[in-house]
């Protein structure tokens, strides 16, 4: 494949795509929702081949995998985004000077967003519901590990563009091996955005080489702090659907905080957890309390590595704090600024948590695995962000938009 002359066709796409209305957008996108359930057996018959390269054991197989029911819920994401408002031509500001000029800041379309992630075919379909209903062309780079998937997806969207009459260069999936990669970072004048999704290695290895501009998404280091006033039949849940609910998502809970007063509680908080196999690697105190109370089995010694570290498994650590300001400190050492949650009971402390902790999504008596496009009525998400220009946490389709300022004067001139 010429990458660079598929980058020049996908450019010349996007701007016809401000020709479409919102009712034809939102009949193409009801389309491919239907179209990706008639096609369901080819879409899984390609993931099956892609699942056959893969170790069941790897945590990648759990994202990687496609089933009829993730496939209906795909379709119900585009669906929803179909539903939505546009986020096109929204009024930010409007103001008229005193010379007469009468200014409007309106949203418009980023124009060419390039997408670069791993073993997540879902995220071929979303990225261009998402694009698409807020005017974007998309340049997908999926990796080897989902590229049958990847392609079957591709080709199904292609088949409902043409049948509109739309040109389908306004999504293109590039080649899965690293050159593309490398000339999709160095694409000046052909893409505007680049969205990563996928490991920490990979989100640095884009920031580190990419020119042009980036929006870091994806590696999540999130924790939950029971308070001191924490309840326990909420923070059990709470843990237990944040650990467990899809280990192998960036929402997963890493590490839970405990207040040393509550120590005699981390037994029952932990309780849910051995049915599903979840290793702990407890530091001295909580190893204690856990001690012949937890399967010897799934129970470690923390060590300074358990810290700090997206698990992507059944697996969690445990740390013993003195107070909510260690907490904090804890957070703020190794927070990857995704989401940390408290559970507490004490309004005083909650209130205190949430104002000084700095990440994207901060939870009160509710668990991490909420933050999710789908989950905020965003219908879906092209990422959750972990920085701070531009977009931050989920991001929908206002958050793939940037804006442009209309000046209509009568002649006026500048002295």
């Amino acid at each position: 494949m010429n990458i660079e002359a598929v980058l020049h066709d996908v450019r010349k796409a996007s701007s016809r795509l401000a020709l479409l209305d919102e009712k034809q957008i939102n009949e193409i996108l009801l389309a491919v929702a239907d179209a990706a359930m008639e096609h369901c057996e080819d879409i899984l018959k390609a993931n099956v081949e892609d699942l056959g390269r893969m170790d069941v054991a790897n945590p990648k197989y759990d994202r990687l995998k496609l089933t009829k029911e993730r496939l209906e819920a795909i379709a119900a994401d585009m669906r929803n985004v179909a539903a939505l408002p546009s986020p096109l031509g929204r009024i930010l500001e409007e103001s008229v000077r005193p010379n007469g000029l009468h200014l409007k800041k309106i949203s418009v379309p980023f124009g060419v967003i390039g997408i670069i992630y791993e073993a997540r075919p879902n995220v071929s379909f979303d990225v261009f519901s998402l694009c698409f209903k807020s005017g974007n062309a998309c340049v997908l780079k999926g990796g080897s590990d989902a590229d049958c998937s990847n392609r079957a997806i591709v080709k199904v969207i292609h088949e409902v563009l043409e049948r509109f009459g739309v040109d389908t260069h306004i999504v293109e999936l590039l080649p899965a091996g690293r050159e593309a990669t490398t000339e999709l970072l160095h694409a000046e004048g052909l893409v505007d955005l680049i969205i990563p999704r996928g490991s920490s290695g990979l989100i640095e290895y884009v920031r580190r080489e990419a020119t042009v501009p980036v929006i870091e998404t994806g590696a999540g280091v999130c924790h939950t702090y029971f308070d001191a006033s924490g309840d326990i039949v909420k923070g059990t849940a709470v843990i237990n659907n944040a650990k467990t609910r899809r280990v192998s998502v960036c929402n997963a809970l890493d590490c839970l905080l405990i207040h040393a007063s509550r120590l005699s509680d981390l037994p029952a908080l932990c309780a849910p957890l051995q049915n599903s196999h979840v290793i702990i690697y407890a530091d001295e105190l909580a190893y204690e309390a856990l001690c012949g109370n937890y399967p010897a089995e799934l129970l470690c010694r923390a060590t300074p590595e358990s810290f700090g570290k997206e698990f992507l498994d059944y697996k969690m650590a445990v740390r013993t704090v003195a107070d909510i300001d260690e907490a904090l400190s804890h957070i703020y050492t190794y927070s990857s600024k995704h989401s940390e949650c408290i559970v507490a009971e004490d309004q005083q402390a909650a209130s205190y948590f949430a104002c000084m902790v700095d990440a994207a999504c901060v939870y009160t008596n509710a668990p991490t695995s909420f933050t999710d496009g789908a989950q905020f009525g965003l219908g879906a998400e092209i990422g959750i962000s972990t920085q701070k220009l531009h977009a931050r946490g989920p991001m929908g389709l206002r958050e793939i938009t940037t804006y442009k300022w209309l000046i209509e004067g009568n002649g006026q001139i500048r002295k």
